[in-house]
């Protein structure tokens, strides 16, 4: 006896193949962050066993940070990105939605950041502390710290924005000013 295959069951199975590679995808991708912060912690004190050291973002003896194009294009995106949802975050108008789909979207461009930037080790370094407060932004966004609104975490990302501005070479950079 031939079984024949019903076209919805079909259609069931391949979108729960969809939704499983888009979330090995994402998961992926967290933890290339996640491992990717933890030795750039190390690297940031120069080797010192200072833990403040370890967490202050510093400029390259009094100059900005070298960048280099997947690192200024991803920066670029995410300011394109957060600049305009400030003022509804300021209102109150995003819904706990939209701040999900934001921060999954800044998330992505961290993603491909830590992916294609080549950057030397002391500038990659302090990049990864801005990673690490992207991430922290994201999470509050998220609603995973319950303690903080998802505007906080907004807030946050932006204000970090504004420190890779401060502390990286970018042309054309333009702080996002969140208010705060």
């Amino acid at each position: 006896m031939r079984s024949s295959r019903n076209p919805i069951h079909t259609k069931e199975n391949e979108l729960v193949r969809l939704i499983r590679n888009m979330s090995i995808a994402a998961a992926a991708a967290a933890v290339l962050i996640a491992s990717s912060i933890g030795p750039a912690l190390a690297q940031a004190g120069d080797h010192s066993h200072d833990a403040a050291a370890l967490h202050k973002l510093t400029l390259n003896q009094g100059k900005k940070w070298g960048t280099d194009e997947p690192l200024r294009a991803g920066m670029g995106r995410i300011r394109s990105l957060v600049e305009p949802q400030l003022g509804a975050a300021h209102n109150g108008k995003l819904t706990p939605a939209q701040y999900s789909e934001l921060a999954t979207r800044i998330q992505t461009e961290v993603g491909g950041i830590v992916a294609h930037c080549k950057l030397e080790p002391k500038a990659d370094a302090m990049l990864h502390l801005l990673i690490a407060d992207l991430g922290d932004g994201t999470s509050t966004m998220t609603g995973m710290n319950p303690k903080q609104r998802p505007a906080l975490g907004l807030v946050k990302v932006a204000k970090t924005l504004d420190q890779y501005g401060k502390h990286f070479e970018h042309p054309g950079f333009k702080p996002v000013g969140s208010g705060h």
